[in-house]
């Protein structure tokens, strides 16, 4: 049996044995990464810098986009790292730092879009207590309570699954260190303890998505009563974005994980992980501004700015 004592290294999923289409995975995940850097960073600078985004509904978006910016930076650089130099190794450190920054990030991530709904059903539901119901305590509070709870959820399930004795090689069927792949490396009894806490954890997941399809169908309800069309048209654009984020989050990630054993295999889940851990953190940020003239607004003139002061400064360098 091999421990944290023993154990060196693990060995990743080579996208590809030929040197072109790994050259051709690092492109694309450097294509995604700037993608989600730029937009998530631009989000970023605008709630800050604008004060017609301090809302709380922009409070949560920015938290949203700090996670996502995570969980692009914690497992793309080693893929990258990996197909552009023709390896597939990771330290047994750095495999569970991944872990647990994967885990910290991705958790977080469902907190906020459970606390956005929450949201969004005051905003529509009781508008007349929303000042009351979120004011700058409240969301400072759930913003913590958010940040805590995926700290806490991350701690337990890594030292849980890294205290674990291995003695099935050090192989994962996987471009990232993920639970459930090192868990395959195991054959103690003692990893019973890990899945009573995954089914801890999936048991609040559950109860974080009940609670989303209930408000959101209290949400529709409200919106049906209201009488103008203009009306029901504004209130559908407020959620249409969350709900958007909250689909390709749930659906990428529950077929991932939940998905039949006899239509596995190793390409598949290769582009499933991509799908749920890499895609969505560049996507999140176009689909939040889309709907979001406020934001579209506060993002252009924000560009502006930038583009002014190069150009001021690059004619006085002249």
């Amino acid at each position: 049996m091999l421990n944290s004592s023993s154990m060196a290294q693990f060995l990743l999923l080579a996208f590809s044995d030929r040197w072109e289409l790994q050259l051709l995975h690092f492109w694309l995940f450097l294509g995604i990464s700037l993608a989600a850097l730029l937009g998530n960073g631009l989000i970023l600078s605008a709630v800050a810098c604008d004060q017609h985004l301090h809302t709380p509904r922009d409070f949560f978006l920015l938290h949203l986009s700090l996670t996502d910016l995570g969980c692009i930076c914690t497992t793309v650089p080693k893929a990258m790292h990996n197909s552009l130099w023709g390896t597939t190794t990771i330290s047994y450190t750095g495999c569970a730092a991944q872990v647990f920054f994967f885990l910290f990030f991705i958790s977080i991530e469902f907190y906020l879009l459970t606390i956005m709904c929450y949201d969004r059903y005051v905003a529509i539901c009781k508008p007349l207590h929303y000042g009351t119901l979120l004011g700058s305590r409240a969301c400072a509070h759930m913003a913590a309570a958010a940040w805590a709870s995926g700290f806490l959820t991350a701690l337990l399930h890594t030292a849980n699954t890294f205290s674990l004795p291995l003695c099935q090689g050090n192989a994962l069927g996987q471009f990232f260190c993920e639970i459930p792949h090192i868990l395959k490396l195991s054959c103690s009894q003692s990893y019973i303890r890990v899945i009573g806490l995954l089914v801890v954890t999936a048991s609040i997941s559950l109860g974080c998505f009940i609670f989303i399809v209930f408000s959101y169908v209290q949400i529709f309800r409200a919106v049906l009563r209201i009488p103008s069309e203009q009306g029901r048209h504004k209130a559908f654009s407020t959620c249409l974005p969350h709900l958007a984020v909250v689909s390709l989050f749930l659906s990428t990630g529950s077929f991932n994980y939940l998905k039949p054993p006899n239509i596995s295999s190793p390409s598949l889940d290769l582009a499933l992980s991509v799908l749920y851990s890499v895609v969505p953190p560049a996507l999140n940020p176009l689909i939040y501004s889309l709907r979001n003239k406020e934001l579209k607004d506060a993002i252009r003139n924000l560009m502006s700015g930038c583009f002014s002061k190069a150009s001021n400064f690059l004619v006085s360098a002249m």
